[in-house]
């Protein structure tokens, strides 16, 4: 029994040694270039539909060559301080933000993503204002409106701002909650999405992971390729489940099918709002192009399908353009648009906003 617990100790001691060995060549190796970006996901009810969301009631740390951010979540899992009831306040202009990690705020502090410039900016000209930061990273549109159909509409929001990014296309295919019929008829097809859900609601239940998802530099290259292998297993699955005929890349680097499932999305987001006496803004979150220029995330065949089914859109060429090749859009190390962009597009927003309720 003796030797049993020393050999025990041994390979425990043999473990933890190959662990710090291990830490200290990663830190050697990709300090410069890892990102220790936990996402906390969980799984959500909502009405027939279960995606993932961000856990509720959680501070905790995304760490980068950029810097370190804090994200505070509420009782709902928004990236707010505060809660909301579904109950709107009298008096108060409440606005929903849909969107992914652009939306909640990669790389960029609370009190700087322009859904809580925008909630700064009402008030700041005389509105009370209830702004909620749903952004949850990875989804798509066909989430969001998953979230919007089911949750959202609760909150009676008087605005809904929808923060789509060019990775929206292909999530919207990889969720494969929504399909499109052959006379581009948007149909349901799946009311579950929620990848790499199951194995965080294990792993994040363990103390030490959490802490080491955020201080280990080891185990978030583990974790990130592990992530990345598992993405792009869903990415081919999905692919191999749309006819080849709408397969074929076009030269705005999106496929016909693609668009035209977005713009289905988005027009029944913008009808559903309609219905339910909310007016929704779709934002055009720019993509890095150069150090310095941005690129539109919206190709022509979808600002048209947008245009033509009387979509409010706000296109980041007009928000940004004194700014483009200028100031900093996107983070210098990163892959999300930089604090200075969440405020232009906050304020532009903002600007929208009033001028509706005038």
């Amino acid at each position: 029994m003796r030797n049993l617990f020393i050999n025990i100790g041994l390979v425990f001691l043999s473990l933890v040694g190959t662990f710090f060995i291990a830490e200290f060549a990663t830190r050697i190796l990709y300090r410069d270039t890892l990102m220790m970006t936990p996402r906390y996901h969980k799984d959500f009810q909502y009405g027939k539909y279960t995606i993932r969301g961000i856990r509720p009631n959680l501070e905790f740390w995304h760490k980068t060559r950029g810097g370190s951010w804090k994200f505070t979540t509420n009782r709902q899992g928004f990236r707010n301080y505060r809660d909301f009831d579904y109950a709107k306040p009298d008096g108060i202009i409440r606005v929903l933000s849909l969107g992914d990690s652009q939306t909640l705020g990669h790389e960029v502090r609370q009190e700087f993503t322009y859904s809580a410039v925008l909630e700064r900016y009402l008030e700041k000209n005389g509105y009370k204002a209830e702004v909620m930061n749903t952004g949850v990273s990875g989804f798509g549109t066909a989430e969001e409106l998953a979230f919007l159909e089911n949750e959202g509409i609760k909150y009676s929001p008087d605005f809904v701002i929808v923060g789509f990014f060019a990775n929206d296309f292909l999530g919207n295919v990889k969720a494969d909650l929504f399909r499109l019929e052959e006379n581009d008829s948007l149909v349901e097809k799946d009311y579950v999405h929620i990848p790499g859900v199951r194995i965080q609601n294990i792993i994040y239940d363990i103390p030490l992971v959490k802490w080491l998802s955020e201080n280990s530099y080891f185990y978030s290259l583990l974790f990130n390729y592990v992530w990345i292998y598992f993405r792009q297993r869903l990415t081919e699955k999905s692919s191999g489940q749309v006819a080849f005929e709408y397969a074929i890349v076009t030269e705005e680097e999106f496929t016909d099918y693609q668009i035209r499932l977005t713009a289905a999305l988005l027009r029944r987001m913008h009808l559903y709002c309609q219905r339910n006496n909310a007016k929704l803004i779709i934002l055009d979150i720019p993509r890095r192009q150069g150090e310095y220029g941005s690129k539109s995330s919206f190709p022509e065949a979808l600002v048209k399908s947008v245009t033509n089914f009387g979509g409010e859109y706000l296109a980041s060429d007009s928000i940004l353009e004194d700014f483009s090749e200028v100031g900093q859009i996107y983070v210098p190390h990163g892959h999300h648009i930089s604090e200075m962009t969440h405020t232009l597009i906050g304020i532009t927003i903002g600007k929208h906003i009033i001028d509706h309720l005038q």
